[in-house]
């Protein structure tokens, strides 16, 4: 009985860790896919001020760099939006339509259509959030809805009866969703319209590059820096949201040594298995010691006993866990709480599975040969 106990406790730490690791695994992809989709692989940004003339770029061999797929200038301003009674803060960020290739704008329109210009009229795209707060809306027989931008007037001495704020009409074509900050917090328009509002002639705030998957981040960044020289920062999506990626990271890795650490208080289970399977074999042993058996051979029958329990309860927990994330990816078993019956995000790692297997193994062979190896140096002597 003890050892089916030890072989359950074994399979249920393996099990659970397979499951965890790989619901962490997709939360991470899923926070990967939030924040990397909108943010461009590497930006370019001025190391000094909050802007820079875009013609201390050469645009051409940035373009050439190996890698580089495209890329956005941009200008990036707090603004205020008002429809109707409603006002909100916004961060309006202008860029080139070469942005909505870059970031699919496409694939996450839930309203209206990814569209900065028409007939040479200016149009922007708004979060879904920052539209909801403005209680706007896009009618389908119109195609767009309007808002006042009000944009802090440069150089100018703020005195009674004066106006602080620049303000223009723009049409909004859609409603993007990307992720809650994104959402709730940005207007995409033209570059030209944002530079217009901002009286920027050469300025910019960023620039957006998008790299070919084929290449790492990584390395692209490093030949940017090297043309861009030390006047400017130049970051992957990573580096940029690095706090969220590490945190997500770093209660992956808790979160295993915490699995671990109970396993090893399950594995206690297999040393009491081995414990009173030898009590019960004192007599057999004490046979087997008169027909010529020695300690190492007494030993490596006990200490493969232990192993093939413990193998056992971690074939069993593998086969468990990964049936349970396969039936979570295939049936939706788990959905996320306020989140319309989105799916928990699950993640298969096989690389993780190797380690897992390998971690439990190896705590596995040291609680199977100190133990025995102890209860055969105590109670069998020498022939």
């Amino acid at each position: 009985m003890i050892t089916r106990i030890s072989v359950v406790g074994i399979a249920a730490i393996t099990a659970a860790l397979i499951i965890l690791l790989s619901a962490f695994n997709g939360i991470e992809k899923m926070i990967e896919d939030l924040y990397s989709e909108y943010d461009t692989d590497i930006t370019i940004r001025a190391k000094v001020g909050k802007t820079f003339n875009e013609r201390q770029l050469d645009f051409k061999q940035v373009r050439a760099i190996e890698g580089v797929v495209n890329y956005s200038r941009a200008v990036e301003e707090v603004v205020i939006l008002k429809h109707e009674k409603k006002w909100v803060n916004a961060t309006m960020i202008g860029i080139d339509s070469s942005f909505l290739e870059i970031t699919e704008m496409s694939k996450h329109m839930i309203g209206g259509k990814p569209m900065l210009t028409k007939y040479e009229v200016d149009y922007g795209i708004i979060g879904a959030g920052l539209l909801d707060k403005l209680d706007g809306y896009i009618p389908e027989n119109v195609g767009y809805e309007s808002v006042a931008c009000y944009v802090p007037k440069r150089k100018i001495k703020i005195g009674f009866g004066q106006n602080p704020f620049k303000t223009n009409i723009i049409r909004v074509s859609g409603r993007m969703n990307f992720n809650r900050e994104v959402n709730s917090q940005n207007f995409v328009v033209p570059l030209s319209f944002a530079k217009e509002m901002m009286e920027y002639d050469d300025h910019i705030s960023a620039v957006y590059i998008d790299v070919d998957p084929a290449f790492s981040n990584e390395n692209v960044r490093d030949k940017l820096k090297i043309l861009v020289g030390s006047d400017f920062v130049v970051k992957t999506n990573f580096e940029k949201n690095e706090l969220i990626y590490k945190t997500s990271r770093s209660e992956k890795l808790i979160v295993l040594f915490i699995l671990l650490f109970i396993f090893i208080l399950a594995a206690f289970n297999l040393v009491a298995s081995l414990t009173m399977l030898f009590v019960e074999k004192l007599d057999n042993i004490a046979t087997m010691q008169s027909f010529g058996a020695n300690k190492k051979f007494i030993f490596t029958i006990f200490f493969f006993e232990g192993l093939l329990i413990a193998g056992k309860g971690i074939f069993y927990g593998a086969l468990t866990g990964y049936l349970i994330c396969f039936l979570q990816l295939q049936f939706a078993l788990l959905t996320m709480p306020n989140s319309a019956g989105e799916a928990f995000p699950i993640a298969i790692s096989w690389m993780d599975g190797v380690l897992i297997i390998s971690l439990v193994t190896l705590l596995s062979v040291f609680f199977s040969y100190f133990p025995v190896k102890f209860l055969i140096y105590k109670n069998v002597k020498d022939n």
